[in-house]
This record gives structure tokens, C-alpha cells and sequence, in this order.
């Protein structure tokens, strides 16, 4: 059997069939390993299709080689499968060189309780020249084997290469140039809570990764996925509520509107008796050190509106502390008959009418 074996295939061979064979049977754990990132229902499933892709081709390549082409002698599906060969050599080299460039220049942070390897600036750039590198050398290479073999036809395959480069410009470069200018300027970081002005409802969501073209963000609202161009992101209002203005955290509030008729010192009693049930509370994530700060912000034509400032380190749990801080405040108002529902125009007024009324009556009443 073995010589059987030798007599078709040569050494160099059977160490590319062994080589693609041990890949292939690997290659789940090896793009995990060489993608920090992966998504077993998304982006890296398509990696790992293309991989295994090249392997089983490579495959082919050498049986062909071996078995087919010393009979038919068909130089061209030679030139052919050569070509595959270095694409899968290129994209392998590629994905490794990206690997390291990532461990030597990115940066470990924690996304969603996860320690990542994240991109930086430097990382992206060396990244990007190094697959442009690859792919011109391959592109040469493919350019030789099949058959153009002066430097005038190889220059002009790269040339044709080059104008369409240019002319598809307006669709690739902007993003890849945001993304660059994200990076550099640090406008956020992965694993960051931002705060994106998208229509009426600004959307609290944490940036998962930022890619060549686009970045994905995970909406903490609705626990989903959300992806931007990069140069649509650079034309928004970001809000990075993951960057503090003091070491006392974010400052966040709440508004409520009450009416004339309860005096600030029921108001003040209700907010303090609130913050003392959310100091108790363990699970309303607040920096409980610092005092509760109200204020009245505005007086209108039928209400005041009243505010109330807390800090809070832990972003992430923005929303949760929110709506568990608001709940202890309506129970807080219950227990002492405010009412939090915005007075109406015309109850006031006819409070005003009733109140003149009685002025009139104990006006013309006897002594």
C-alpha cells in the first residue's frame, strides 16, 4: 500500500495532503483561536466555511496533480489550481500576520465580561498594509503563473486593478478612513456605554467592535445588535457615558413635574425618604457616599419641575438602576400624597376661580 502510495504522489505532496488534512479536522479551534471575536451564528461561520473552503481545494489540487495531469498534461488547470493555492496561502498567511499584529498592538480590554484582545490605531494600520502587501504579492504571483509574462502585461493587470480602486473609492474609503480616525482619536473604546442620538429615543448601547467598515454596538434596551458605518457614526452625537468628568462617576438624573400646591419642604421629605430605601437596597447600583442632590429646575405655567442628581459607576447597569431608583420613588410619593402626574391647565384655573369665589363671598359676608 505504501508503495502504492509513493509511486503517485511525492513527498512534497503528501506533507500538503497531511498539512491540509490536519487543518481541516482543526480548523474550528484554529479561527477561534486567531479571531477574539468569533460568532458561532454570524460572521464566523462564513470564516470558517471559506477556510475549509481552500483546504478540501488545495486537496484536490494535489490528487489532480498527481493522479490527472501527468496524462492529460492540461498546463492551463495547472496555472488554474496554482492560483488557488496561493489565494489560500494568502488568505492563511493574512489571518495569522492579523493575529499577531493584534497581540503585539492591541490592546486586552473586558467586553461583556470577557476579556478581548480590541483593535488600536496602530494595529488597524499594520493590519491593512500588511493584506495590502499580501495581496499585491499574490496578485503578481497569479499574474506570472498564468501566463503574463511581461512586465507590461503584469503592470497592466495591477493598473486595471488599481482604476477600479479608484473609481470604487466613494464606497470603501470613507469608512476605512473613519474607522482609522475612531481609533486614533479615541472617541470611544470597546467594551465603552455610549449614548447614541438616533432619532426622538436616544439608544444606550455598548460598542462591541470596531471593523474595517462598519461597528457593531449592542443595544442594552432591547438586547440586540446594531451595525454603523463608520463614517455615519463620525456625523452623530455621541454621548460616551463610560468617560467620567470626576472620580465620582456618572451623574445622572430624573425630572418630575409637581404641582403649586405641595411646598418644597413635602418634596425634599419624599426624595430623601426615597434615598434612604435605595441606600438600603443592594441590588440599585448607585454611589450611595454621595448625597442626593435636588433641585428645581423650572416653574411653569401649572408645575414645578423638580430633579434629583445621583452618581453611578457601573454603566452598564444604567437602565436597571433607573427603573429600580424610579420605582422606590413612586411608592415613596404614595406614602406621602404627591402626586407625580403633571397638573392640568384647567384644574388650575379653576382652582383660581374657586379661590376667588370665596375671596368675593367673605367680601360681601356681614361682620
Amino acid at each position: 500500500m505504501s508503495e502504492l502510495i509513493y509511486e503517485y504522489f511525492t513527498l512534497l505532496e503528501l506533507l500538503l495532503i497531511s498539512a491540509n488534512l490536519i487543518l481541516l479536522a482543526f480548523s474550528r479551534p484554529l479561527l477561534q483561536l486567531l479571531n477574539s471575536h468569533h460568532n458561532e451564528n454570524g460572521q464566523f461561520k462564513d470564516r470558517l466555511h471559506i477556510f475549509r473552503l481552500f483546504n478540501l481545494l488545495v486537496l484536490l489540487f494535489v490528487v489532480i496533480n498527481a493522479l490527472v495531469l501527468p496524462i492529460a498534461e492540461h498546463s492551463r488547470v495547472v496555472g488554474i489550481l496554482t492560483s488557488i493555492l496561493i489565494v489560500y496561502l494568502a488568505y492563511l498567511t493574512s489571518h495569522l500576520l492579523n493575529y499577531f499584529i493584534k497581540k503585539r498592538f492591541g490592546k486586552q480590554r473586558e467586553v461583556n465580561e470577557k476579556a478581548v484582545l480590541s483593535e488600536t490605531y496602530n494595529s488597524r494600520v499594520l493590519s491593512l498594509l500588511s493584506s495590502l502587501l499580501l495581496f499585491v504579492m499574490a496578485l503578481i504571483a497569479i499574474v506570472q503563473i498564468l501566463g503574463f509574462d511581461s512586465l507590461l502585461e503584469a503592470g497592466g493587470v495591477i493598473g486595471f486593478v488599481g482604476v477600479l480602486l479608484a473609481l470604487t473609492q466613494g464606497a470603501w474609503a470613507p469608512d476605512i478612513i473613519s474607522g482609522l480616525v475612531i481609533l486614533n482619536s479615541k472617541l470611544f473604546n470597546e467594551g465603552d456605554v455610549i449614548e447614541l442620538n438616533e432619532g426622538s429615543v436616544p439608544i444606550i448601547c455598548v460598542v462591541h467592535k470596531t471593523k474595517v467598515f462598519h461597528t457593531e454596538l449592542l443595544n442594552l434596551v432591547n438586547n440586540h445588535r446594531i451595525m454603523l458605518q463608520n463614517s455615519n457614526i463620525r456625523s452623530h452625537i455621541i454621548q460616551n457615558l463610560s468617560r467620567f468628568a470626576s472620580a465620582k462617576g456618572l451623574r445622572e438624573s430624573m425630572e418630575f413635574n409637581i404641582g403649586y400646591e405641595v411646598d418644597e419642604e413635602r418634596v425634599r421629605a419624599m426624595f430623601d425618604s426615597a434615598y434612604q430605601r435605595v441606600i438600603e437596597d443592594a441590588d440599585i447600583l448607585i454611589e450611595k457616599q454621595h448625597p442626593l442632590e435636588v433641585r428645581a429646575l423650572a416653574a411653569g405655567d401649572y408645575a414645578v419641575q423638580w430633579a434629583i442628581f445621583y452618581y453611578i459607576k457601573d454603566v452598564k447597569k444604567l437602565l436597571n438602576t433607573r427603573q429600580l431608583f424610579l420605582s422606590v420613588i413612586l411608592e415613596a410619593a404614595r406614602q406621602h400624597e404627591i402626586s407625580l402626574a403633571t397638573p392640568l391647565l384647567h384644574q388650575g384655573a379653576q382652582r383660581s376661580a374657586d379661590r376667588q369665589g370665596r375671596l368675593k363671598a367673605e367680601a360681601v359676608s356681614p361682620r
